[in-house]
């Protein structure tokens, strides 16, 4: 059964744009688990846009639901990750001047790095997840590196216009989500996932997690953010994905 996990990056952003204490990201999350999250989700970046290691650190120390830090495969963040144990990892590409995370990890290309990453952290007993393209050779190569799941990139589905496109992007996802299967690989989704588009991602049977932030975060500024999260669980759960609220 799919379930949501909430992106807070968002909230630090807000806050990082005036450099004070507020709106603290730590009590997004609480407010995003009371709205039926499964999960919170937070990429600590090398330039610390937005989310900071402080705030990564509260989390896992409170939070009750599973933990998914998105990060690079940068020394420094292996060390970080081994030390704070979160429940998931998911390596992601970084490049300073990008907006968001603009495409895939490339596995196939990275594969000796990744590998070596991937045997660290999962001795450290993390999950490991590798954000690809969905691809069947990026999938392969993910698992060869020793990840157990990976997370389809959505972008290109949630930037297409036009029904041939959409369509286009939709068989793609499947095309993603069986060569990981033939691979043993839990399978995640997520990138630019929105109220608007989820409907027919969430259709797609067996993904596991999505991974949405940014339209969520947007919402709670007229909704607030425990009803932001519920109203996009009861969206994915009217497509077929969790009810998520008992």
């Amino acid at each position: 059964m799919s379930q949501l996990n909430v992106n807070i990056d968002h909230v630090a952003t807000l806050r990082q744009a005036r450099l004070v204490e507020e709106p603290d990201p730590v009590w997004a999350a609480v407010e995003c688990e009371l709205g039926g999250a499964a999960g919170i989700t937070m990429h600590l970046r090398e330039d610390r846009r937005h989310i900071q290691p402080r705030d990564v650190r509260l989390v896992r120390q409170t939070a009750a639901v599973k933990v998914n830090l998105e990060m690079a495969m940068t020394e420094a963040m292996i060390r970080f990750a081994v030390q704070l144990k979160p429940d998931q990892v998911t390596l992601v590409p970084e490049k300073r001047r990008e907006l968001t995370t603009e495409g895939g990890l490339d596995c196939v290309r990275q594969q000796r790095r990744l590998a070596a990453a991937v045997r660290r952290l999962r001795k450290a007993g993390i999950e490991v997840s590798a954000f690809i393209a969905p691809t069947a050779d990026q999938a392969a190569a993910a698992a060869d590196a020793g990840c157990q799941a990976v997370e389809l990139h959505t972008g290109a589905y949630a930037n297409a216009r036009g029904p041939a496109a959409i369509a286009r992007c939709l068989r793609a996802l499947e095309t993603g989500r069986d060569a990981a299967w033939q691979r043993n690989l839990i399978v995640h989704a997520g990138h630019g996932l929105n109220y608007r588009n989820i409907g027919p991602v969430a259709q797609i049977e067996a993904l596991a997690d999505f991974n949405i932030g940014h339209s969520i975060i947007a919402r709670s500024v007229f909704v607030g953010l425990r009803q932001a999260t519920r109203q996009m669980i009861e969206l994915l759960g009217a497509y077929g994905g969790p009810s998520g609220i008992e």
